[in-house]
């Protein structure tokens, strides 16, 4: 299987819009220093709701959540 991440493309207005509205769905779910299992759920839908899943998408969750549990500065909370 190939991958390939093209490095010239740039997000349309409309790629701009959802990584925005992303960004604020996992803001408010890490708001209080823990992510839940129905958290991240909403989090995953939201990037799935488009039937596809961008380097950027995935970028926010890495900076916003794993970077932040690796450091301690967010806790994951599983039920």
């Amino acid at each position: 299987m190939e991958i390939s991440i093209p490095q010239d493309k740039k997000p349309t207005p409309e790629e701009l819009k959802e990584l925005e509205k992303l960004k604020v769905i996992i803001e408010n779910a890490i708001a209080d220093g823990k992510l839940t299992e129905p958290e991240f759920s909403r989090i995953k839908a939201a990037i799935r709701a488009d039937n596809k899943v961008t380097v950027e998408e995935l970028e926010l969750v890495r900076t916003l959540i794993y970077d932040k549990i690796a450091s301690g500065e967010l806790r994951r909370v599983w039920d």
